[in-house]
């Protein structure tokens, strides 16, 4: 498992416990085994992006050599003609590296092909490819890792790869121990949980909360980005080699649910001391020895303290959970809500429970003496998902909020919930709060911008930030860059996150692509338990996708320190299984990559057409009142546009204001406007409904359709009602209930009331506001869903707790009116 370190100076991982291991196990040397390296990198002087080059992005490339004056260059097609030519620009010392660089733009050429080289004074690059396509590959492989560093699950030859297939880890089955019944450390809790599941977190197979947190957010994160931008096919079913694959839901949701599952799991059961809180780790008891296939692991594992920190990583992803699953699996989403609201109780009742450093014997410490960016990002997005006061409150409180945005990694997390808040429509914060924190986004990104535009290699960190795992900071930060091209469409933004890939897919010091399998010469011996083959030649190298964690000035661990002594930092690297501290591999690693990869496969042609975007669809006002509907666009436009709201047909009691404009910038399309619809007072008794169109230039207009709800004499109505349990587990349950309107008159807004015969206690729900006041529930429609025509039925669902029996209730009343 890697270390990092960040502003803060938090290492991730006890060094002194691997120094001894890595070298002892198996028998590595510093000297032992073959290598790539800074010194021993072919004598190419040409460094490109050795995959290649989008037709529509930026298409640069780094030339080593100390000439004083301009170079002449040459592109040049797979048949040696000649594509396109010019001179180098001279950049002098790139301070990273040490190297005299100049650099070669051949960005006017768009035309695509395969097989490219540039040839800069006689010396030519690594061949590459110029091709819309370029990086289809690399999403999907990228994201396939996730699914070869599953617990709990054997790996499918057919899905993995016949070199990766193995039987499921951590199960219980001899010799493991298994992660199904866990105990935890001595003096920590005196019962066993089942924590299956999971993704092992990096080289190691320990399973960590915080890191988990960070990097199933970035998987989610990049299916809700894609989403917005229209991309998300891209990310959908059977899509991935996953075995989920063909069942209905995206499967980088699938993958993502595998950890989401498992970090539920982690969380303190209710009726146990600290109950909500989440535990901070399990792991072996000792250093798992290298190589060990996760299967033929014999040692205990256990369970580590439980954390503050962990717990806010487990409220921040389960809300996001609640958020994105709730179209596709509405239970799971309400498990997630129902875990997050419990798990930020907990913190809040234990803010100070913090990791120790010294808890670093069998896995790494993942220590964190400062939680106020965790507190940050978890109410941002309980936030973004529920609406409530509460957890605005706690956003605008919070110092994080008017703070610059900065670079985030695993134990400096606020920056997640600030892209949350900029970037989720309809977030429950006041329009200027939602501006100031664009700009602190896009202020971040011009920043790594004009820290790219003073290296040789334009690198989004600077000299002083080759620490451990550098490669996940390069594209951490380039996600801000891509952020900021979705709040502005400046495309500068989109070039830098794309340069930010050159670098690490070989535009670099060493002349290597940091992903297994992607360029002509990439890294293969990342450091791991099993994708061991440097170690054991029966072992399969890592499979393509996998991202090494990159150069390390600090040099810690003696492979590196051995075979880099004096290296620049940007060329403190060496591809060896021993060298944990520059080339291991770990989950938020290459979470970032996937999120990037997915961000550069996206085609951008002619930009798509913004569509209005009006939320609820249908909505119930009130006779003499108003209801609120939210418009906001799909993407951002070109330009400023005005769109009108205007009623096109039904009942005239039902209008918006004459002359409702909304003004849309490519700044703030994705946040929503209110619309207010009113319904006249009249003396009839029918609930009329009209049609509302919104429309403008350049746009593609949306419509919403409005209900009046009659306060005169309605027949009374009438009514059946079906109780239906779902998932029951312990102490809880979910439950679908469903009104069917029986009689021969509209319902034109509905409330529907119950009693339970137990201790059933509701903790959240779906299509509908539901209140309890001791066993007595009310539950009113959502708006969408409040007009039920003769023969019509409404669905709407709960979770719950109760202990003792789970009794169905007994009789139900619509509107006051006992049903059937």
């Amino acid at each position: 498992m890697p270390l990092a370190t960040s502003a803060r100076g938090v290492l991730r991982h006890a060094v002194t416990a691997l120094v001894g291991l890595a070298l002892a196990a198996g028998g590595l040397t510093a000297a032992a085994l073959p290598a790539h390296s800074a010194a021993a990198a072919a004598d190419v002087q040409v460094r490109v992006n050795q995959l290649g080059y989008l037709p529509d992005g930026p298409k640069r490339a780094t030339v080593v050599s100390s000439a004083t004056g301009p170079l002449p260059w040459q592109l040049r097609d797979w048949s040696g003609t000649v594509a396109a030519s010019g001179t180098t620009t001279v950049h002098g010392t790139d301070e990273a590296s040490g190297q005299s660089t100049h650099l070669v733009d051949f960005g006017a050429y768009t035309a695509t092909g395969t097989g490219f080289t540039l040839v800069v004074d006689g010396r030519a690059s690594h061949p590459f490819d110029i091709s819309a396509s370029l990086y289809d590959g690399l999403r999907a492989d990228s994201m396939s890792f996730f699914y070869q560093q599953r617990s709990g699950i054997a790996i499918d030859a057919g899905l993995g790869g016949s070199a990766y297939a193995r039987p499921a880890g951590h199960l219980g089955v001899a010799p493991n121990k298994g992660d199904t019944s866990v105990p935890c450390r001595a003096g920590v809790c005196d019962y066993r949980l089942d924590v299956r599941g999971g993704w092992y977190d990096a080289g190691d197979q320990g399973k960590y909360v915080v890191n988990g947190g960070i990097s199933v957010w970035e998987l989610v994160n990049s299916f809700e980005r894609a989403r917005r931008a229209g991309g998300d096919g891209a990310l959908g079913d059977s899509t991935l080699r996953v075995p989920e694959r063909g069942n209905g839901v995206p499967d980088v949701l699938d993958e993502a649910r595998w950890e989401l599952e498992f970090l539920l799991r982690m969380q303190v059961p209710a009726g146990r001391p600290m109950a909500g809180m989440a535990f901070h780790k399990v792991h072996d008891a000792e250093w798992t020895s290298l190589p060990t296939r996760p299967e033929l692991d014999d040692q205990q594992r256990e369970l580590h303290s439980p954390s503050t920190a962990a717990t806010l990583n487990l409220a921040a992803t389960a809300a996001q959970c609640a958020r994105v699953y709730a179209p596709y699996d509405a239970a799971f989403a309400a498990r997630c809500l129902d875990a997050a609201r419990r798990a930020w109780a907990a913190a809040k009742a234990n803010p100070n429970v913090l990791a120790p450093a010294t808890d670093n014997t069998g896995g790494g410490a993942y220590e964190d003496a400062d939680v106020s960016d965790e507190f940050y990002w978890a109410a941002a997005e309980l936030l973004a998902t529920t609406g409530e006061a509460q957890f605005r409150d706690a956003v605008t409180a919070s110092p994080q909020h008017t703070r610059p945005a900065d670079g985030f990694w695993w134990g400096g997390t606020a920056s997640l919930g600030r892209i949350t808040l900029a970037t989720v429509p309809g977030v429950a914060l006041p329009a200027d709060d939602l501006v100031r924190l664009r700009g602190l986004l896009t202020a971040a990104a011009d920043g790594y911008l004009a820290t790219m535009a003073g290296q040789g290699y334009a690198v989004p960190i600077p000299a002083t930030g080759y620490v451990w795992g550098s490669n996940g900071s390069v594209a951490n930060n380039a996600m801000i860059l891509a952020v900021a091209y979705e709040l502005t469409g400046r495309q500068e933004y989109r070039a830098g996150a794309l340069e930010s890939m050159d670098y690490l897919l070989g535009r670099n010091a060493p002349d290597l692509s940091y992903v297994t399998g992607y360029g002509e010469r990439s890294s293969e011996n990342q450091h791991h338990r099993f994708w061991a083959h440097q170690n054991d030649a029966s072992l399969p190298h890592p499979p393509a996708g996998s991202f090494a964690g990159g150069p390390n000035a600090g040099l810690e661990d003696p492979v590196a320190k051995a075979k880099l002594p004096g290296c620049a930092p940007a060329a403190c690297y060496v591809d060896d299984i021993g060298s944990y501290s520059t080339n291991e591999v770990a989950i938020n690693w290459n979470a970032s990559l996937a999120w990037l990869a997915a961000f550069a496969a996206e085609r951008r042609g002619t930009p798509a057409v913004p569509e209005v975007r009006a939320t609820p669809a249908a909505v119930a006002v009130p006779e003499g009142g108003s209801a609120a509907v939210g418009v906001r666009l799909s993407a951002a436009p070109a330009q400023s546009v005005t769109v009108t709201v205007a009623r096109s047909s039904g009942d005239q009691d039902l209008a918006a204001p004459t002359g409702t404009n909304l003004v849309f910038t490519p700044a703030n399309w994705a946040t929503a406007q209110q619309v207010s619809v009113y319904a006249a007072q009249d003396a009839d008794a029918v609930s009329g409904s009209a049609t509302f169109t919104v429309a403008g230039p350049g746009v593609r207009s949306a419509t919403f359709t409005a209900t009046e709800v009659d306060d005169d004499a309605a027949p009374p109505a009438s009514c059946a009602v079906t109780y239906r349990v779902g998932d029951s587990w312990g102490n809880g349950f979910t439950a679908t209930v469903t009104v069917k309107n029986t009689g021969a008159s509209a319902v034109s807004g509905w409330t529907l009331g119950w009693s339970f015969a137990g201790d059933q206690l509701v903790s959240s729900a779906w299509n509908a506001t539901v209140t309890q006041s001791g066993s007595a529930v009310t539950a009113r429609d959502a708006g969408w869903n409040a007009a039920l025509a003769p023969g019509d039925s409404a669905s709407l669902g709960f979770q719950a707790t109760y202990s003792g029996t789970n009794a169905a209730p007994a009789r139900y009343t619509l509107n006051g009116v006992l049903c059937s």
